[in-house]
């Protein structure tokens, strides 16, 4: 099973910042924007991840059980760009940091032991 879908820690720590656009249809965005606020003239963040304690209002999860996106099928590109440590052969210092910061352990290479090429991207990319 790939490691995301028993975490969620990313989505719990970090606010989720993107460019308006991915938000708005009619500039072909798919993040649905009642999920999000303004941040910036030209920026916006998923409700939840902009207060101290983050956690993204797409996220269903209990951290370190299981975690699932919502809308991972319309998630903003900056969820996407995050690998999980390993996944492609390198630590990710923000899957790290966010595992971390939750009391979880960083993941190693022998976590992704038995993990077929199929479960790494369990979901398409958007």
């Amino acid at each position: 099973m790939h490691p995301c879908l028993t975490c969620g820690a990313c989505c719990a720590y970090f606010r989720v910042s993107f460019h308006w656009s991915e938000a708005a249809p009619e500039q072909g965005g798919r993040v649905p924007v009642e999920l999000t606020e303004t941040l910036r003239t030209h920026e916006r963040a998923m409700r939840g991840t902009n207060q101290h304690h983050p956690r993204c209002i797409a996220l269903d999860a209990v951290i370190g059980e299981y975690s699932r996106c919502t809308i991972h099928d319309r998630r903003p590109s900056v969820c996407a760009l995050v690998p999980a440590s390993y996944e492609f052969g390198a630590a990710s210092t923000q899957c790290d940091k966010s595992r971390i910061a939750h009391g979880l352990r960083a993941l190693t290479p022998d976590d992704w032991t038995g993990v077929n090429d199929a479960d790494k991207n369990p979901l398409p990319e958007i």
